[in-house]
This record gives C-alpha cells, sequence and structure tokens, in this order.
C-alpha cells in the first residue's frame, strides 16, 4: 500500500490535486472510499465483540439503519451547500454564512475530535500486530502510524482514495474467509450455528423498549430502536454532513450527482457490511464456547486473537492485511483531511493577514504534506496513550465523534435555516453545546447515540436565542 500510494501521487503538483484528487474521480471509487473510511480497526474488530459479548446480540444494526436514513437527508440538504462554489473544506460555509472565527472555532472542534477518534482506532490496529509479533505495542503503533504518514504524504488524497477502494476489498475477503472458515469448524455446520445464535438470542435485531420502571425514557440504552434511528440519522447528519473527511469525499467527485450517488449507495454498503461483522462475531461466540472455550478481557481481542491462533499460514497474513487495511484507511483519510483543514481554515488566513500576503500554491502544498506529518505524529502519541486507558474502543470513539458531529450540526443548521442567527449567537450556542455535553458525559449514564442529539439541539436553540441578545448585524441566509 505504501510504494502504491507514493507511485499514484507521483507529479503531485496542486493543492487541488493533493486535497481533492483534482476534483475528477468516480463516484463509485469515492463510495470505497467512503465506506473504508468509516469501516477503521473499530468495526473490523470491536464490533464482533459486540455479538460475542455473554448478553450480545445484533442490536448494533439499528443504528447502520438510522446511518442510512441520514445520508439520505445529507444528500438532500448539505451537498447542494457544498456544490455551490469551489470549496476545499466544509466549513469554509461557515465561514460565508457567519464569519472566520466561527469557521475556525469549527474547524478546530473537528481537529481535535478527528485526531482523538482516530488514535484510538490506531491503538485497535496495534493490538492485531502486537499478537502477531510479540513485540511491544508502541513499537506496533509506531510502525502502522508511519506507514500511513509515507503514502499520505506523498500521495495526497488521489492516493487515499484509491488505497481506501483497494484496503474495502483486501477487509471484506478476509473477513468472509474467517467466517466461512468458523462455520466449517462447527460439527453441526450453519444448523450449529444457527441453533446457537437463536438459543442465546443473538440474532435479536430490533429492540422496541422506550421506558422503564426506573426511567421515563430509556436513554442509557445505545442499542435500542429509538437510539438508532434518532441518534443514527443525527449522528449521521454530524458525522457526514459536516465532517470535513466525509466532505472532502464529495468535493473529489465529478459533479453533485455523483457526490450523492456515492453517499447513499454506501449506506447499503455499511448496513451489510455491520451484519456480517455481527454474524461472526456470534461465530467466534460459538467457537470459544463449545470448540475451545476461552475468556477474553476485552471484546475487542476476540478476532484478533482467533485471527492470529486460529487461521492457516497463509490466510493469517491475508486476514491481518485485512485489518491494517481497514486501520491505513481511516488513518490516511485522517491524516489528508486534516491537513485541508489546517491549511485553509488557519494558515491561509493567517497568510493573508500578515505582511507576506498570499501564499504560493506550491507553498501550500508544502505546508499540506508537513502538517500531514505533524496529526501523524500526533495520532501515534493518541493511539499510544490509549492503550494506557480505553476499555471499549468502538464505544469510545463514536462517543467522540457524537460529541463533535451534534455540535457541528447545530451550528451548521443555524447557517442553513436560520436568517437572524449571527457569529455571536454561533460562538455562543457553540459553548453551551460543549458544556453541556461535557456535564451528560462525565456527570450522566446517557448512552452515546444522543449525545450528538442533545449536542446539536443545544447548539442551535442557545445560538438562535443569543443571536437576539447581541446587537450585531445578521447575515443573510445564503440558501
Amino acid at each position: 500500500m505504501v510504494a502504491f500510494g507514493v507511485w499514484l501521487g507521483r507529479g503531485q503538483k496542486s493543492l487541488t490535486g493533493y486535497l481533492l484528487g483534482g476534483r475528477d474521480l468516480p463516484w463509485w471509487a469515492i463510495l470505497g472510499s467512503i465506506v473504508a473510511t468509516e469501516t477503521s480497526t473499530a468495526t473490523f474488530l470491536s464490533v464482533p465483540g459486540i455479538a460475542f459479548a455473554k448478553d450480545g446480540d445484533m442490536r448494533f444494526l439499528q443504528l447502520a439503519i438510522g446511518f442510512l436514513l441520514g445520508r439520505m437527508l445529507v444528500s438532500a440538504i448539505f451537498l447542494p451547500r457544498y456544490f455551490d462554489g469551489k470549496l476545499f473544506t466544509a466549513y469554509e460555509v461557515l465561514h460565508q454564512r457567519f464569519g472566520g472565527i466561527t469557521k475556525q472555532t469549527a474547524s478546530l472542534l473537528f481537529l481535535v475530535t478527528r485526531n482523538l477518534g482516530d488514535g484510538l482506532r490506531l491503538f485497535l490496529a496495534g493490538i492485531a500486530l502486537e499478537k502477531v509479533l510479540g513485540i511491544d505495542l508502541a513499537l506496533c503503533i509506531i510502525a502502522i502510524g508511519i506507514a500511513t504518514i509515507v503514502y499520505t504524504f506523498v500521495g495526497g488524497m488521489k492516493a487515499v482514495i484509491w488505497s481506501d477502494c483497494i484496503q474495502f476489498v483486501v477487509y471484506m475477503v478476509g473477513g468472509s474467509l474467517a467466517f466461512a472458515i468458523l462455520i466449517n469448524s462447527f460439527d453441526g455446520g450453519w444448523a450449529e450455528y444457527l441453533e446457537f445464535g437463536t438459543e442465546t438470542g443473538r440474532f435479536q435485531i430490533f429492540d422496541f423498549r422506550w421506558r422503564t420502571t426506573e426511567s421515563f425514557f430509556l436513554l442509557n440504552e445505545p442499542y435500542t430502536i429509538w437510539a438508532g434511528l434518532i441518534g443514527g440519522v443525527v449522528l449521521t447528519l454530524g458525522t457526514h454532513g459536516t465532517d470535513q473527511m466525509m466532505v472532502q469525499r464529495y468535493l473529489c467527485a465529478r459533479n453533485q450527482r455523483d457526490a450523492s450517488r456515492a453517499l447513499i449507495v454506501s449506506g447499503f454498503v455499511v448496513l451489510l457490511q455491520f451484519a456480517m461483522f455481527l454474524a461472526l462475531g456470534v461465530a467466534l461466540a460459538l467457537f470459544y464456547t463449545q470448540v475451545e472455550p476461552r475468556t477474553f478481557e476485552r471484546g475487542d481481542e476476540v478476532f484478533a486473537a482467533f485471527i492470529v491462533d486460529q487461521l492457516p499460514i497463509g490466510l493469517v497474513g491475508l486476514t491481518l492485511a485485512a485489518v491494517f487495511s481497514a486501520a491505513m484507511s481511516t488513518l490516511s483519510s485522517s491524516l489528508n483531511s486534516s491537513a485541508a483543514a489546517a491549511v485553509n481554515d488557519f494558515y491561509v488566513p493567517w497568510k493573508q493577514r500578515s505582511q507576506q500576503g498570499q501564499a504560493e500554491p506550491q507553498g501550500l502544498l508544502g505546508v499540506s504534506r508537513k502538517l500531514t506529518i505533524l496529526f501523524g505524529v500526533l495520532q501515534i502519541a493518541i493511539g499510544i496513550g490509549a492503550s494506557y486507558v480505553s476499555t471499549s474502543v468502538v464505544g469510545d470513539a463514536l462517543a467522540i465523534a457524537g460529541f463533535t458531529a451534534g455540535i457541528l450540526l447545530g451550528i451548521f443548521a443555524l447557517g442553513i435555516f436560520t436568517v437572524h442567527a449571527n457569529q455571536r449567537g454561533a460562538l455562543t450556542g457553540i459553548l453551551a453545546g460543549v458544556t453541556v455535553l461535557t456535564a451528560i458525559k462525565f456527570g450522566t449514564s446517557v448512552a452515546w447515540p444522543w449525545y450528538a442529539v442533545a449536542g446539536s439541539i443545544t447548539t442551535f436553540t442557545i445560538g438562535y436565542l443569543a443571536s437576539f441578545l447581541f446587537a450585531q448585524p445578521s447575515s443573510k441566509d445564503p440558501s
């Protein structure tokens, strides 16, 4: 993958080519990149652990249904705004509506949470490499991080997207083969697998509970139909509608129609993909219950242990390549989008304000590459730190995503759907959103799918009301 990325990036000379692939990539490549980007090692290793758990099941799929519905709304609401002008980042829309400070605040929020979440994903990939090589976990994290930095640094967005497509194929083949081998390891084959899943309740998909005797509305359970549909839709509006890592992919498309097609079809692919990984988790539960009984401290470790201990030579390598593909596809996208946000939302405005004036395109390309290295080193450091504190990577990563997605969604909604909101109100809304979500995260047992809902409602409501309290001329609604 490193060699392929370097080859793709040869002759890269323009900022548009480096950050947006020349805005001329086919929709199916963007589709593959969208799916591969959101399928990190947290999906490949942690999602099977959800169904593997003692009380595990497939209710996680309710979130995937919400993700699909959310994509349809993103296509209808956000994509027209992004294709109105020649934009590099999602947050330039906020600059047009409110001003530079709002844009930079939103962009900073993206940079902080994106690199925290992807540092966790890098840590999980390191666990798999550690089990193979038996060397220190920190060295494994550093090795994967450096490999990803190299081809992202050289190849830019074009290398990222085409590498994502290959990585998508690799990890789907790896996961499918591992599942087939698991089924063949059972004496009763499919029949035994289906009987086990039915008897243990692991095939349950829908949970329509909405209240208990202790709670009027069930907010502390992440896998109910209400958390899946409401939380999943709102989370996707934030992650796929306002997150630079996804928006950057749409802007690589030849037109809005191609971007919309890639986005919506990706929702169906992700739904099928989650179903496969959860089914794999059920098979792992049967294997380690009846074939080779064993207990695990962390659900994240189960699939990695099976790969290393049970797969035959050759398939071990292929499936581990799938693990690293899932990791590198997300990390490379994260590095490139972080560099794009930092350059266009911070460096270029600073350059314009300074005495040096407008930066030359070649200079911006060099800055983008340096920032790619910087964010890569930062994620390596976070990954190493996560090895000491994280207990559930998929839960932690999605909680971080929900934290920022709701706030950004609230700000974008202010800009798109209101006339009277202004920059002071928007900034007040961001502060209120951060405050409320911090209180919810550390002071309550509310489940993470509701973070985006709480953050977006708080940010939008407080931002709108605060706009009337501050004496500042309002901007016209760009819609």
